[in-house]
């Protein structure tokens, strides 16, 4: 992806999550979180992300924006979905730019298959919006 960004180690307990995962699922999700943070360097009023656990899944958060979560589950085991929050209205505007390219999924979901080249110009827009959706929201 961008050779520019230095991203940040994984934390421990983030990594032995990561390292769970199958390994198709968890070269998907390790090229998603460094979407997020090569996102986040293009967007200065994201200020710095936190990469944590939330309900047992990697989660990245800022002040700036909602919390991106990427998750496997062998409920769906040939997925991964880049989560947001269900009260933002983030699906709807990604519905609005997005719908005949990015399989979007209730109030909350990109799902994208496994093995399947990551659509790189629709997620970066997309991740882009959550990480500055706070900031977004409170100028209107």
């Amino acid at each position: 992806m961008g050779a520019s960004v230095t991203l940040p180690n994984i934390p421990a307990a983030v990594k032995a999550v990561y390292n769970r995962y199958p390994k198709p699922a968890r070269i998907q999700l390790l090229k998603l979180r460094d979407l997020v943070f090569e996102t986040a360097e293009t967007l200065p009023e994201t200020g710095p992300i936190t990469e944590t656990l939330k309900w047992g899944e990697p989660s990245y958060l800022n002040k700036a924006g909602t919390t991106i979560r990427l998750a496997w589950s062998d409920k769906r085991p040939d997925v991964v979905g880049l989560f947001v929050n269900c009260q933002t209205s983030l699906l709807d505007d990604w519905r609005e730019h997005y719908s005949e390219t990015l399989d979007l999924i209730g109030n909350r979901e990109i799902r994208l298959p496994l093995g399947a080249p990551l659509p790189l110009e629709p997620l970066r827009h997309c991740i882009a919006m959550a990480l500055t959706y706070k900031s977004r929201k409170d100028e209107k």
